[in-house]
């Protein structure tokens, strides 16, 4: 594996332009010359994104090299240094150098009872110009890409919420048109569902998330009819809120018989806890 200083790098960019996709979801285009080194957009490609604070003209990062970046911003008051988000880099374009960022609006609109995030409400406020700075690949297989079907995968599970409904739509666009695709994607509202893909062997349901009822994430999968091959030559790729996750790759592994090794997952969020807070809780982990 490549050094990890080299593997990744910062990359200052703006707003060139936002799209509303549906009711809770944003896309918004950065560009800039820099960009042209970021290496990779495709399947769940994420990167860190770094947005200012109301007031700031830029985010606030002490240094951009070497191994101390984080312990130095961490060390920054709250209110002032910038705030850091994972998301999927939903597209990649080199003339000129653009990405895609999908945001999920959730608490923005007055209907939402739900609070707003800080990344969501810059991304509701965003406009063309505004400067931000993302933490990228410069080299196309990196260790932050986690879609990786093994060789001989004739299937492809796809469980997902809307905030890894970016990642689906970059991984339809990835895999060939012939790769039997069966998906399952929840979304708080009919009117964000997408057209991802006109692949004729994908399969997709379409989940409208209930207010305070489950995820019917956990549901719908558990009754659908997986694919005779499927515990031998399937490769499951679940993301989205951590508890649910991990009932699904549970569910896939102990009840439908999947290799643990065929199944891959991330928790993008955890219900009742923000990005912040999860990695506090990483960085202050006793080493394994």
């Amino acid at each position: 594996m490549s050094d990890p200083v080299q593997e990744f790098a910062f990359f200052p960019a703006q707003v060139a332009g936002t799209r509303r996709l549906g009711p809770t979801m944003l896309r918004v285009t950065f560009g800039g010359e820099a960009l042209a080194g970021f290496a990779s957009g495709g399947r769940d490609q994420s990167c860190s994104l770094f947005l200012p604070h109301p007031g700031q003209a830029e985010p606030l990062l002490p240094h951009r090299d070497g191994d101390g970046w984080f312990a130095a911003w961490r060390a920054l008051p709250p209110s002032e240094r910038a705030v850091m988000r994972s998301y999927t880099v939903r597209a990649r374009r080199t003339e000129p150098p653009q990405l895609d960022v999908d945001f999920a609006l959730h608490g923005t609109d007055p209907a939402d009872p739900a609070p707003a995030g800080p990344a969501a409400t810059w991304a509701a406020g965003a406009k063309p110009g505004d400067r931000v700075v993302l933490l990228g690949p410069t080299v196309a297989d990196n260790r932050s890409v986690g879609f990786r079907p093994p060789e001989g995968t004739r299937t492809v599970l796809l469980l997902a919420d809307e905030t890894a409904l970016p990642a689906v739509g970059a991984i339809l666009e990835w895999l060939p048109a012939e790769t039997r695709t069966l998906a399952w994607v929840e979304v708080p509202d009919a009117a964000d569902i997408q057209d991802l893909s006109d692949a004729d062997r994908l399969d997709i349901t379409w989940l409208i998330r209930e207010p305070g009822s489950p995820s019917r994430l956990l549901t719908s999968p558990r009754e659908a009819e997986l694919p005779a091959d499927a515990t031998y030559a399937a490769y499951a790729w679940i993301a989205g809120e951590a508890g649910t996750v991990k009932e699904l790759r549970r569910h896939l592994v102990r009840e439908r018989g999947l290799d643990r090794h065929a199944v891959s997952f991330a928790g993008y969020w955890r219900r009742g806890t923000s990005e912040d807070r999860l990695r506090e809780e990483a960085y202050d982990a006793p080493p394994s």
